[in-house]
């Protein structure tokens, strides 16, 4: 069996859910295909332990295309991210109270990487779904982005496709009505229109 691995985060920011690892959760053992199966796991949403339980799922399950999930809180859509930099600056500490300020995600390491997944193609397959979805040119500088920056590091040049999506708020997470929010399972149909497109498009759209 060919493994798809899918990541969310825990909550954070003392919200109880993270609507990322609730969609992710989602597809957990979905077959994409007879001999591909999505495999869903949670990420800590700390600095220091992100990394190395990343490190740890991507040798225990060898997947062939890797997605990491975050919530990405003021997003309206399916935001479907081209580049992570090298650089942590936490507007927040994170679950054990970590704050980064102006850190290298790895020091020494490349400016930036550009996600490898088709990044436009997939946002065409969501819209034509009848979701809402987006190209993000910023990851943010959070746990987020590092997780994204590790993933490229650590998948540089191996031939295993990977990226990093942003989700928004769900809706009983807003208290606003005027602030975008995203039905869960609205969420999950975009996940996997965008997964089954990163699976099966060798070769990324031209769209605006």
């Amino acid at each position: 069996m060919r493994t798809v691995l899918l990541t969310g985060f825990e909550p954070f920011d003392q919200d109880p859910i993270n609507p990322s690892w609730e969609a992710v959760k989602a597809l957990d053992q979905t077959l994409i295909k007879e001999d591909v199966r999505i495999v869903s796991r949670q990420l800590p949403c700390v600095f220091s332990q992100a990394p190395t339980r990343l490190l740890e799922l991507l040798v225990s399950f060898q997947p062939e295309l890797v997605i990491a999930v975050g919530l990405g809180p003021g997003r309206t859509d399916i935001s479907i991210e081209r580049v992570a930099i090298n650089l942590n600056d936490a507007r927040i500490p994170d679950n054990l109270g970590e704050q980064p300020i102006d850190t290298a995600v790895v020091v020494d390491g490349p400016a930036a990487y550009f996600t490898t997944l088709p990044i436009k193609a997939m946002v065409k397959a969501v819209r034509e779904a009848g979701i809402a979805a987006s190209v993000s040119q910023t990851a943010g500088t959070f746990v987020c982005n590092q997780v994204f920056y590790l993933l490229q590091h650590a998948l540089a040049g191996l031939g295993v496709r990977s990226g990093f999506i942003h989700v928004p708020f769900l809706p009983e997470q807003v208290v606003d009505s005027q602030r975008p929010s995203m039905a869960l399972d609205t969420m999950v149909a975009g996940l996997q229109a965008a997964v089954l497109t990163a699976w099966q498009t060798p070769v990324d759209a031209k769209e605006e």
